[in-house]
């Protein structure tokens, strides 16, 4: 009975956050948000597992196993929520997110604002924004932000765009080929909870 309650607890807590996202950011279209109502679903289907059925101690490590798991994710993630003040720098990399008809989504507006900031306090900066065009983008995202940035008064000599990229691996990858990976110093602009698998994959290039 307590294992049914905690589920159930646990896939209640996961639909009211996911709500609390859509309420508080309704222009949030982060895919990873999809995550809350999946693991929702997920701890609801086990609570009923434990009601119907005899596998109460397989279930249950299975579910310590998984918590497990997503504790450890979810704690590396939260290492990396921090706005590290890089110094002068080379180059800027602004990863992509969607653009749509209007202008930049929620996410991708917050990165190119805080890429406006470090860019006006360091005028020797160049930046790469990346981003190809996706079938629900009018423009590629790095024409998108090419753009923004030009408007906000960068000049359009100080930006680079890297337009055929389709995720964050091939962002920095593709980035990559426009400057000396081993001699630049680079900053890396993304939301905070994607910053640490950006820093990750950017290590392993």
């Amino acid at each position: 009975m307590l294992w049914q309650i905690g589920l159930a607890a646990c896939g209640a807590a996961c639909f009211l956050y996911y709500g609390v996202i859509c309420a508080c950011l309704h222009k949030w279209d982060s895919t990873f948000s999809r995550f809350w109502p999946a693991a929702g679903l997920l701890f609801l289907l086990l609570a009923a597992l434990f009601r119907w059925t005899d596998l109460d101690g397989i279930l249950a490590g299975l579910f310590l196993l998984a918590a497990a798991v997503f504790l450890f994710t979810e704690g590396k993630i939260l290492s990396g929520m921090r706005k590290d003040k890089a110094g002068k720098c080379r180059y800027l990399i602004v990863l992509g997110a969607q653009w749509r008809e209007d202008g930049p989504s929620y996410l991708l507006k917050k990165r190119l604002d805080q890429a406006l900031e470090y860019l006006e306090e360091n005028p020797q900066t160049q930046v790469i924004v990346s981003g190809g065009q996706g079938s629900n983008e009018p423009v590629s995202e790095a024409e998108g932000m090419y753009g923004y940035l030009v408007e906000a008064g960068i000049h359009p000599e100080r930006i680079l765009l890297e337009a055929e990229s389709k995720s964050t691996r091939e962002n920095l990858a593709f980035s990559g080929e426009l400057l000396d990976r081993a001699g630049d110093r680079v900053v890396i602009v993304t939301n905070n909870f994607h910053v640490f698998r950006a820093v990750k994959i950017a290590e392993k290039l």
